[in-house]
């Protein structure tokens, strides 16, 4: 076996030790999230941690880990009344592979025995084995959304539930959830976010001491593993030890109402969701003071506890900043220290909840522009046509779903309909080349009729290979989406450009919620530039957005153009992810000979090659000239205005681009 890396020889990363350590100390804090760039130590300290943790008790036989001391009443290898004394074995880390089955991760069916014997038995997943351990997803915002659904709910329930297959189990599944992620390809989604009781940000350091010392252990550890752990053995058993005393002295820990008062306030002020930053950072709190050795909460512990517990829950978005502001935690610690009652910022509504403050509209101000002849700009907005300051963005909205019409094959994300392997099973069908994944219930009902022609004896059944059944799945897939953006002198007003920015930040927000890519194509002046090629990471595009210059003319064709390319590189990178061309544009078309028709030619590339598209009609003005919805026809997409874009209104968008596109 190979000998893992001691965790007190890891250099530096205190915030991510402590974390791990504090769970070890008190599981019920609900897990960490380790969040930061490759190579900074993540996965070496959290496999490092398993050989901290003390050996659990078990029921000799047991698949599930069941405590001899209280073994699950309901456990599928049970009863266990009889259990006795039970045996040791060392804590598992069950590591879940972002490529896994749903099968895998709960289990299922043993299909040897069922076909051999005609018995149901279930086969457990890793869930069973991570009960009472550790359950480590390294890269876990790579992991498909179903594998996540099932996460959260044996998170939620510490149970795990099968119903499948003419399967139906229950199994205990409480373990300490770790995920390490790099937030460069993307974000995980809020409701798993949730999940993780603690998050930490590692990065590199920037001393070059530190940096030699890192290398330094690193290359003894490769050059003799053992003899490498064996002089941090000392190191490593004074933790354990600390540990074991600090879970023996966490009972007696008392979390006073000063402490409660804290916690509470500290909450209030951040604006976070719920209630369950609040438990956990009492359940830190109390850990914290353990690990010290102390049997009361101090201030200090709280600080702590809202450092780990609080950055990742008061991000509401992946436009906002990590990070937690410590002025103001000190300030809020500091005023809620005394005895005069709650904290009276506690409670007050926060902005950009629920409906919020309409961002602006387009007003009289650009209708002008609107009215305008297809030959010239001609917009009333200062500067002229030059380049303009770019104007602040409206608060973004819920929008519309956005689809590819058809069934793809891409990658795991929730936009479009896709055939895949890990979605929900929906049917069966004959094997084309080779089996990938059995339909069990499918293939008994093909071979049961030919048992007795086949000259079946006892109970096994005979299973040729004519009968066997490919399952059929469907789940979603991630797209990538291709915003088109038109950044001239017709869009610089600043009132339009604001709402345009918005409609473009809400449907960037939109795509990070589906596991999208995205890109950014802009057009103004005489030429088009990809302004973000297609990546996972949307603040990045938001950022691209934020500072977007505006002003000239507009080039309508030379955008189209620079997107069919983007288009076609993307094909060769990632042909199973079909794209979504989304143009924000008012329509028009100026500069160079002939730009109307040069833009329309552009425009049927698109419609001929079947690429989806929506155009976001951003003329205002009470007289307009339909150049938009022009557009569209000639993309073969549909248009849809600003105001259509939001979730509250058309309810058949969606249709409507799918029946233009078919």
């Amino acid at each position: 076996m190979t000998t893992p890396f001691p965790f007190t020889a890891v250099v530096g990363q205190d915030d991510l030790r402590l974390a791990l350590l504090l769970n070890a100390v008190s599981p019920s804090v609900g897990g960490v999230l380790v969040r930061g760039e490759k190579g900074t130590a993540k996965s070496t300290a959290v496999r490092a941690l398993t050989t901290l943790l003390p050996e659990v008790s078990v029921v000799p036989g047991c698949r599930f880990s069941c405590d001899p001391a209280s073994p699950d009443p309901g456990c599928p290898d049970g009863p266990h009344e009889g259990a006795g004394g039970g045996a040791s074995r060392p804590a598992r880390m069950v590591e879940l592979p972002v490529g896994a089955s749903e099968d895998r991760l709960v289990g299922a069916l043993d299909i040897e025995r069922a076909l051999a014997e005609g018995v149901k038995a279930f086969e457990p997943g890793l869930l069973a084995a991570a009960h009472r351990g550790i359950l480590y997803v390294d890269e876990v915002n790579l992991l498909h959304d179903h594998l996540v659904d099932l996460l959260l709910d044996a998170a939620a329930m510490g149970a795990s539930y099968v119903e499948r297959e003419g399967v139906s189990v229950r199994h205990a599944a409480r373990f300490l959830l770790v995920g390490t992620m790099n937030p460069e390809e993307g974000e995980l989604r809020p409701q798993l976010l949730d999940r993780f009781g603690l998050t930490v940000e590692v990065s590199a350091s920037r001393e070059p001491d530190q940096r030699v010392e890192v290398v330094r252990r690193r290359l003894a550890y490769d050059d003799d593993p053992a003899g490498f752990a064996a002089r941090w053995a000392d190191e490593e058993a004074a933790v354990r030890q600390r540990i074991v005393a600090a879970r023996e002295l966490l009972p007696s820990v008392r979390l006073g109402d000063g402490a409660l008062r804290q916690i509470a306030a500290t909450c209030a002020a951040f604006e976070v969701d719920g209630m369950r930053a609040d438990i956990v950072m009492a359940r830190t709190a109390t850990a914290l003071a353990a690990w010290a050795g102390r049997t009361e909460v101090l201030a200090e512990d709280v600080r702590q506890a809202a450092l780990l517990a609080l950055p990742h829950r008061r991000r509401r978005n992946p436009f906002d900043a990590p990070g937690l502001d410590e002025d103001k935690l000190d300030e809020t610690l500091e005023e809620s220290s005394g005895d005069d009652g709650p904290d009276p910022d506690g409670d007050g509504g926060g902005p950009g909840g629920g409906g919020g403050q309409p961002g602006p509209d387009e007003g009289p101000a650009g209708d002008g522009a609107g009215a305008q002849p297809e030959g010239g700009e001609g917009e009333p907005a200062p500067g002229g046509a030059g380049e303009q300051s770019p104007a602040p963005a409206a608060e973004p909205f819920r929008t519309k779903v956005l689809s590819v019409p058809g069934i793809g094959e891409g990658a795991a994300g929730r936009r479009s309909r896709a055939r895949t392997e890990h979605g929900r099973t929906t049917g069966a069908r004959r094997p084309q080349g080779t089996l990938t994944k059995l339909h069990l219930a499918a293939t008994v009902r093909a071979a049961a009729p030919h048992q007795r022609a086949r000259g079946r004896s006892g109970r096994g059944l005979v299973v040729r290979r004519d009968d066997l059944r490919q399952a059929t799945r469907e789940g979603r897939e991630g797209n990538l989406v291709l915003f088109v953006v038109d950044a001239s002198g017709s869009m610089a007003a600043r009132q339009r450009m604001g709402a345009v920015k918005g409609a473009v930040l809400s449907l960037l927000l939109d795509a990070y919620q589906r596991r999208d890519k995205v890109g950014l194509v802009t057009f103004r002046g005489s030429a088009a530039d990809v302004a973000l090629p297609p990546t996972s990471s949307v603040d990045a595009a938001a950022a691209r957005l934020e500072s977007l210059p505006t002003g000239g003319r507009t080039p309508l064709a030379a955008g189209l153009l620079k997107a069919h390319d983007v288009l076609r590189v993307e094909r060769l990178r990632d042909p199973a992810r079909r794209a979504l061309v989304v143009v924000v544009t008012d329509g028009r078309a100026t500069g160079g000979p002939e730009p109307v028709a040069l833009a329309s030619r552009a425009a049927r590339l698109f419609a001929a090659e079947g690429v989806a598209s929506v155009v976001v009609d951003c003329e205002s003005g009470p007289v307009r000239l339909g150049l938009a919805g022009r557009l569209a026809g000639e993309l073969g997409g549909t248009a849809v205005t600003l105001d259509e874009l939001r979730a509250d209104s058309i309810a058949g968008l969606v249709k409507d681009v799918q029946r233009r596109a078919a």
